[in-house]
């Protein structure tokens, strides 16, 4: 989007017009909505989290001084509101880890076996069994990140931003990313080889 017309766009949404402030922001959304879903791992609290992050741009662009890209700043909103998110879930959640276990009926088989394919007979079947446990292995590493560590992690390797682009993004300096960046590797790293030589072995 051209820089004048953007500019043109603020002042006019800062003003109260709807429908400059839906121009301003429909070209991103794209953007924002994947990296809030990266830290929040669910659809639905992703649209939530979105919706609450837009409510904040709207009524926090009056704020925007054009230091940086407008997308710049509106997408640090947005992870900010992901990880404010993620935190008010983690305070609540009281998941039992009975809930995460699989059932057996009283004979010993393993119930809802409908859903399940016969591995002895399909051996693709282990192969996406395994794969889908080292998926649930990397998702338990980022949780086990801190917030700071795992914001970093996402901008810089899964998303692609480079170091620069992730400083500026979280308002922090170079060197504190490559260190955050640095901790978060070790940690996913200690997950999946404890997973991959203990588990498996």
């Amino acid at each position: 989007m051209d820089v004048s017309h953007e500019a043109n766009l603020i002042a006019q949404a800062i003003q109260g017009d709807g429908d400059a402030f839906g121009s301003l922001v429909e070209p991103y959304l794209g953007l924002f909505y994947a990296g809030i879903h990266r830290i929040l791992q669910d659809p639905q609290d992703a649209q939530d989290a979105l919706q609450e992050a837009l409510l904040s741009i709207h009524t926090e662009l009056y704020r925007f001084q054009g230091m940086s890209k407008f997308s710049t700043w509106a997408y640090r909103v947005c992870i900010n509101e992901a990880l404010m998110m993620r935190r008010s879930k983690l305070r609540k959640r009281e998941d039992k880890i009975e809930d995460f276990l699989p059932r057996f009926a009283p004979d010993g088989h393993l119930m809802n076996t409908d859903s399940l394919r016969d591995w002895s007979q399909e051996a693709v079947a282990l192969d996406l069994v395994e794969q889908e446990q080292v998926r649930e292995k990397i998702r338990e590493g980022l949780e086990k990140l801190s917030d700071e560590q795992r914001s970093v992690f996402i901008l810089r390797d899964l998303e692609g931003m480079d170091t620069e682009e992730v400083a500026q993004m979280l308002g922090i300096s170079r060197g504190l990313v490559r260190q955050r960046l640095h901790r978060a590797r070790l940690g996913l790293r200690g997950v999946l080889e404890d997973f991959m030589t203990g588990e498996r072995s």
